[in-house]
């Protein structure tokens, strides 16, 4: 009789995910405008492209990522990336992003060391306009690009991740904005 009850709990938590707090998490979150520091800007200009683009802090909080996307010139992106540190990702974590966007896809990039320009990992998400959602990106979701093509024979190495970034490359001229409320990392047991 005494099997039963563990018998029971056995089969209760059989599926059940467990999120645990890591060891050395990291969160960003943007209450300080001081944090605008760590984020720089990186447009289609750096090739002849003439979008343009700005991130500052809100009064409220918030990361805010706006600005013109052309395609003139053959252009067609525009990016905010964190100056690199170091992140301590490790295998089998996801990055969740809480945002407020315009409907528009977004790209999150994961940028590595030993990697060389216009190169990195990178998901789309989709965002809704004006409605805060959190989207969730597995590390082992991320395909390596270069210079917008896809590269799948190179595999992510999430202890060597020290920055990260936000593309829109949607090839919609036009205005757009993006506002982040928090990008952190969860680790998920199963």
């Amino acid at each position: 009789m005494k099997a039963l009850p563990l018998l029971l709990l056995a089969l209760l938590t059989v599926g059940t995910t467990i999120v645990r707090a890591d060891e050395n998490p990291w969160r960003f979150e943007f209450t300080d405008k001081a944090a605008v520091k760590s984020w720089r800007i990186v447009n289609d200009g750096v090739m002849g492209g003439k979008s343009t683009s700005q991130v500052s802090v809100t009064e409220d909080g918030h990361l805010k990522f706006r600005g013109t996307l052309s395609l003139a010139n053959n252009g067609g992106f525009a990016s905010v990336r964190l100056s690199p540190q170091q992140l301590n990702l490790k295998p089998g974590q996801t990055i969740v992003l809480r945002v407020k966007g315009d409907g528009r896809k977004y790209t999150f990039n994961l940028y590595t060391p030993e990697r060389r320009t216009a190169y990195s990992f990178q998901q789309d998400f989709p965002t809704k306009a004006n409605e805060w959602i959190e989207v969730e990106l597995p590390l082992d979701k991320f395909v390596a690009h270069w210079f917008g093509r896809p590269r799948k024979a190179d595999q992510l190495d999430p202890e060597k991740v020290n920055s990260i970034g936000i593309l829109l490359g949607d090839k919609k001229a036009g205005p757009f904005e993006l506002l982040v409320d928090s990008i952190r990392i969860k680790t998920v047991d199963r």
